[in-house]
């Protein structure tokens, strides 16, 4: 006679019930991915430059990741994620109908929205995912929005009919010229910035691209933010692994971001503090893909 324990079934039930959905799939490149999750009341209070932190099991990292889209109606969250480690691997390897074990959010302050004029909106790789919804955001206050998107090659532009639908202009460069232009976002920027007055730029993608556009706007005396999000781990503000230099001052990413002054921000030590842990990252990674099943 099988068993039956009341409180093992309503424990179930409440995991099952807060678990987070993945109702869509959608797969960009080799190693890029887009989920439709279902999260109600962070699609009802997620704005521009939020993002949000999730563990894909009770053994997973924290992943910062910013809310691409959301939908309040459907309840969805959009995220857009990079196979780069075993944390965004296992989250890379779920389907639509599995579901994500928790979600927290949104996160981190808002970009500021504002009618300010021209605003050149540049995005790197996966960049461009956090970068839709402040274009987005731009467009409806009032702004010319022109847009460069940036990638190694054609098929890493990822989110491109979006982003036109919300901007003036797109200009696409990729580093091998196999679609746009040949050439890296800052000949972009720059061939925009020559012939029209910007008023205000947002770049987000790699840290060192995010540097040579900053170096590049402040040449034009053009205001530049720019998205940190990367070097988070906790989010609340608590472990201060997100810490970075901002006109000589620590700041925290996750609670006084992710967005700051470009012009203002330490990029040399950003980097080096994103690749202080990369061996041992790659070690993990490489262990997790030997004891993973073969195809």
């Amino acid at each position: 006679m099988a068993l039956y324990f009341p409180h093992i079934a309503i424990f179930a039930a409440f995991m099952a019930n807060n678990m987070y959905q993945i109702v869509a799939t959608e797969q960009f490149s080799e190693k890029v991915y887009k989920y439709v999750v279902r999260a109600p009341r962070i699609a009802r209070a997620r704005k521009a430059g939020h993002f949000i932190i999730l563990r894909v099991d009770e053994n997973g990292e924290r992943i910062p990741l910013t809310v691409a889209a959301a939908d309040p109606v459907a309840g969805t969250v959009t995220l857009v994620v990079q196979e780069t480690g075993v944390s965004s691997a296992k989250l890379c390897a779920l389907k639509a109908g599995d579901h994500i074990l928790d979600m927290v959010g949104p996160l981190g302050q808002a970009t500021r929205i504002r009618q300010v004029g021209t605003v050149l909106a540049c995005g790197g790789g996966v960049g461009v995912a956090p970068l839709l919804p402040i274009v987005e955001a731009f467009k409806k206050a009032g702004n010319r929005v022109v847009c460069v998107l940036a990638a190694r090659s054609k098929e890493l532009i990822i989110l491109e009919n979006e982003i036109r639908q919300w901007s003036d202009e797109v200009l696409i460069m990729t580093d091998d010229g196999s679609y746009g232009e040949k050439g890296v976002v800052t000949a972009g920027a720059e061939k925009i910035i020559s012939r029209e007055k910007i008023d205000e730029c947002i770049v987000i993608g790699p840290a060192i691209m995010m540097k040579f556009t900053s170096l590049l706007t402040k040449q034009y005396g053009i205001p530049t933010q720019a998205s940190l999000n990367a070097i988070m781990v906790d989010g609340t503000g608590m472990c201060g692994a997100c810490r970075v230099s901002v006109d000589g001052k620590i700041r925290f990413t996750c609670i006084d971001g992710p967005e700051f002054d470009a012009h203002k921000v330490d990029f040399d030590e950003l980097l080096r503090r994103l690749g202080g842990y990369k061996h041992l990252e790659q070690a993990a990674f490489q262990e997790y893909l030997t004891h993973q099943p073969q195809a």
